[in-house]
């Protein structure tokens, strides 16, 4: 490859890539083949996955982990399924970059093979899209995208190259160096500190109110707003609650600690936000999953807001104090202000002794020793093998809500990732995280029904030797769905469980068809040396715990 002067478009855009210190980019075949064979030569791996959808959840659970973009590609006739897989990523705000092919202009607007315009597909889950026509043209445009997913609020982009798979860009010839930026840095890339009058009428505010509750969203998470949080929670006295997104952000088991706030939430998060006089958002994008539809806190309550978008500023609640900035630096400096006032313990203490006490209803669940097993067990035994660095990779629905209610985190090295929303994301997720995690452990929590969306990728796992640990609650149904279910048909016993029941299957046996390893548990006692076994492994490895459809996840608290 030559250092200086012209070079065609493949060797440009993978030394530029890998320039970046990329690992890993995923990919379904057929795209970019010039490409990815120079990102392999330069120590880039390509991932090869079994269908577009994956490969952008395994770019987005990459990019989750490394704080840095990840790279999903597909080519022409994939762009659909492709941005499809965008949606986690923009809703759980990751720096994921799609690449697509497009056949050339002279094709469109004819009628061409498995050609739609790509365009609309990806307007609604990236912040910047556009085509690139040249090669002259693709050293600019990949660095605004680049750009854009890394700035403010991060969120996939995508760039259309013109031929069906990029062909028309890899040739092309430019004289660029391959350099997309100036200096490496983790999101966010940028760090303001809201304005110092913001920052001191936050302070007066929070100081002048008795019952303050902080409330940390996935924007706090980005930031690595965490020791700021508590820092600030510690000050005041305020219980902290977080969104889904956020659960790792602080100890979980610190005394004021909530929990997870919202309609995925177990009881004690909801009632102590619900009782705040203020609420500080922080990094929170106040949406209806972690307000409970607005009820939590009451549409009418007081609330301090930060975050790096003004958009989000009172968005959802009228009576906001809002204020610009990055919640890691902005806290840092409203930590300062605040001092370390003479305060009221008395809303902590309250909030402690609603926490405490709802654990103490789940003891029997979680000691649980007896077939068939709880969850909560489960959970427990998670919480107890996870490394002092290990990640929990979660899906959605039922698996978010007991992961994220029942998995202690100690918010000091440990990760959690959730779906936001895509079912079936946690697994391939879960590689790409692994791919990015380097020697911490990484263990997906998925469900059956989740699971079966992308059994292919045990292949992907088994052929690039991805160690990641999944684990499969194995309820044979969408356990969720069943109070559904049963209030339509009249709770008459069995009725209706047609449409929500499946298997049941040994996915133990399916993975070691695969070639995987894979651990069948049906008893409260394996779970944890089933766990020990899969971290010890150098390779992936399938637990298929065996769960009753019957078990009801923890409820969240609403006011009569």
């Amino acid at each position: 490859m030559a250092d200086t002067g012209q070079m065609n478009g493949a060797e440009w855009l993978a030394r530029a890539l890998a320039s970046t210190g990329m690992s890993h980019v995923f990919f379904v075949e057929s795209t970019l083949r010039r490409t990815l064979l120079q990102l392999s030569d330069l120590g880039v791996t390509p991932i090869l996955a079994h269908s577009e959808k994956a490969a952008a959840y395994m770019a987005d659970g990459y990019a989750r982990v490394a704080g840095r973009p990840g790279v999903c590609m597909a080519q022409s006739v994939g762009a659909a399924n492709l941005a499809a897989g965008l949606q986690d990523a923009y809703l759980g705000r990751a720096p994921v970059i799609a690449f697509t092919g497009r056949k050339e202009p002279s094709f469109q607007h004819r009628n061409a093979y498995q050609e739609v315009a790509h365009a609309p597909l990806f307007a609604a889950v990236t912040k910047f899209s556009t085509p690139v026509e040249t090669t002259v043209e693709l050293p600019r445009l990949l660095r605004q995208a680049w750009r854009a997913a890394l700035a403010d609020t991060v969120r996939p982009v995508h760039l259309d190259f013109n031929g069906l798979q990029g062909d028309v860009i890899e040739l092309g010839q430019t004289s660029e160096p391959p350099v997309l930026e100036p200096e490496k840095r983790p999101i966010p890339v940028h760090r303001p500190v809201a304005d110092e009058r913001d920052l001191e009428r936050a302070a007066a505010l929070l100081t002048g109110a008795r019952r303050v509750a902080i409330v940390a969203g996935d924007g706090a998470a980005v930031s690595g707003a965490g020791p700021e949080v508590l820092a600030l929670a510690e000050a005041l006295g305020a219980p902290v609650a977080t969104t889904l997104g956020a659960r790792a952000l602080v100890p979980t088991r610190h005394r004021l600690c909530a929990g997870v706030a919202g309609s995925y939430s177990a009881p004690p998060a909801n009632r102590i936000v619900h009782g705040a006089e203020l609420v500080l958002f922080v990094g929170c994008d106040t949406g209806d999953q972690m307000t409970h539809s607005w009820r939590i806190p009451p549409i009418d309550t007081k609330a301090v807001q930060i975050d790096i978008d003004p958009l989000e500023l009172g968005r959802s609640y009228p009576n906001t104090f809002g204020i610009v900035g990055d919640p890691k630096a902005s806290l840092a400096r409203l930590v300062q202000i605040v001092g370390r006032p003479v305060r009221d313990s008395s809303y902590a203490d309250e909030a402690a002794r609603i926490v405490a006490d709802w654990r103490e209803t789940m003891t029997a669940l979680v000691d649980k020793n007896t077939a068939p097993i709880s969850v909560e067990r489960l959970c427990a035994e998670i919480t107890r093998a996870l490394p002092p660095d290990g990640i929990v990779v979660a899906d959605t629905g039922y698996s978010g809500i007991w992961t994220g209610t029942m998995v202690d985190f100690n918010g000091a090295g440990q990760g959690y990732q959730r779906a936001a929303g895509s079912l079936g994301w946690a697994f391939p997720a879960a590689l790409g995280a692994k791919c990015a995690a380097g020697d911490r452990k990484v263990i997906c929590f998925t469900g059956d029904g989740g699971f079966y969306y992308h059994l292919p990728e045990l292949e992907t796992a088994r052929r690039c030797n991805i160690p990641a640990v999944i684990v499969v609650n194995n309820n044979s149904g969408f356990g969720q769905n069943l109070t559904g279910v049963h209030r339509i048909s009249g709770n008459r016993p069995g009725r209706g469980e047609e449409l929500i029941r499946f298997g049941p299957t040994d996915f133990a046996a399916v993975a070691r068809n695969f070639g995987v390893r894979g651990i069948r548990v049906e008893q409260p006692g394996d779970i944890a040396p089933a766990l020990h076994q899969a971290l010890a492994t150098d390779g992936p490895v399938v637990v298929d715990v065996v769960i009753e459809l019957e078990p009801r996840a923890p409820e969240a608290w609403l006011p009569a």
